[in-house]
């Protein structure tokens, strides 16, 4: 069922993935094609918000804040998730893998180093302060149109 709580979530971490995604462009080795990395991480934060702390706040169960920042969290995995997929299905269709535990022991490998490479601090406190506000401002929605 929409609410205003999920569509105000939905927004705040679309926008909040599709800046941090912009944040972590410069830190990538040069030359890599970054495509569709910053609509897909919208995209990710639209299932996050709409999936996650909309439905949360929404209910009443939590803590705005304690909902943003773990919504925060989740959409950093959400796309290192998504991200090491894809570059994990990308090298096994060059058989660079010698079996399917190879190629997602790869893909759990390949998750950190983009961690490793998006952990500085412009992009975490961004991650932090953004997600903090996106709870505040759905726990402010699903108060005022609940």
């Amino acid at each position: 069922m929409p609410t205003a709580a999920k569509l105000v979530a939905a927004i705040c971490y679309a926008a909040l993935g599709w800046f941090c995604a912009d944040l972590i462009k410069p830190y990538l080795p040069e030359g890599t094609q970054v495509g569709l990395f910053s609509p897909i991480s919208a995209a990710l934060g639209v299932i996050v918000g709409w999936t996650f702390a909309g439905r949360r706040l929404g209910d009443g169960t939590g803590t705005p804040m304690g909902i943003g920042f773990a919504g925060a969290v989740l959409l950093a995995v959400y796309v290192l998730f998504a991200f090491s997929g894809y570059e994990m299905v990308r090298l096994s269709m060059r058989n660079r893998y010698d079996g399917p535990v190879d190629a997602l022991q790869s893909m759990f490998e390949l998750g950190v180093d983009y961690a490793w490479t998006a952990a500085v601090p412009e992009v975490l406190a961004t991650l932090v302060v953004g997600g903090l506000m996106c709870g505040i401002l759905t726990g402010w929605a699903a108060r005022k149109w609940s």
